[in-house]
């Protein structure tokens, strides 16, 4: 995998490293970990430039964003409930996972969109309450790219460091990677079929 990775990223340049930001905010089987450090040693090699690569992965980053605020802004939390009811399985999402995320995100507002930006686990999720909550627009976008910018300047800059360990880094990152695919495929697993879920509809926070 990491080979791959650093294939599609040396011939696809800046627009590769769009892309693989892009689809990890949309479905994460390959982590920004992994990417943007990766295209910090393309950058330490002089392949690339680090400013447009950390430009290049917070444009896909923020991109990616999108998709799941205008989810929340369309359906808004009562109809985002009856999807979590009726798909939730597939989709791993129980009713409370939308009302718990909804409520967070009314109590901490905008800074939950730009730290969430930095933390792995809700750096996806975080996008759904905000778009629930009608948040702006362009505070939404701001926010956004702030964090994923920080987030994506610190793993860039940490390939561009490692740049003399890259043989080193590449016999680690490829097991790891695998490992990563691995386990988010046995999570889903599990949870689609050994998780009880709680498919009672509460009522939209306010």
């Amino acid at each position: 995998m990491f080979d791959s990775l650093v294939e599609v990223v040396n011939e696809m340049g800046y627009v590769g490293i769009i892309f693989l930001m892009f689809m990890e905010n949309l479905f994460p089987p390959i982590p920004s970990e992994v990417i943007m450090p990766l295209a910090g040693f393309s950058a330490a090699n002089g392949d690339l430039h680090i400013i447009l690569v950390i430009l290049s992965g917070t444009f896909g980053s923020v991109l990616g964003a999108l998709p799941w605020y205008y989810a929340g802004v369309y359906f808004g939390e009562e109809r985002m409930l009856r999807l979590a009811k009726r798909y939730g399985r597939w989709m791993t999402i129980s009713c409370d996972d939308v009302s718990n995320a909804s409520s967070w995100f009314s109590k901490h507002g905008r800074k939950a969109v730009f730290f969430g930006r930095m933390i792995p686990a809700i750096r996806t999720l975080i996008s759904v309450p905000a778009g629930i909550a009608r948040m702006p627009f362009l505070p939404f976008l701001a926010y956004s790219a702030l964090g994923s910018m920080l987030w994506t300047s610190l793993l860039t800059i940490l390939g561009y460091i490692l740049h003399t360990e890259y043989a080193k880094v590449a016999d680690y990152v490829d097991p790891f990677s695998k490992i990563v695919l691995g386990t988010i495929i046995g999570i889903y697993i599990y949870r689609l079929f050994f998780v009880k879920r709680n498919d009672s509809i509460k009522p939209p926070s306010k």
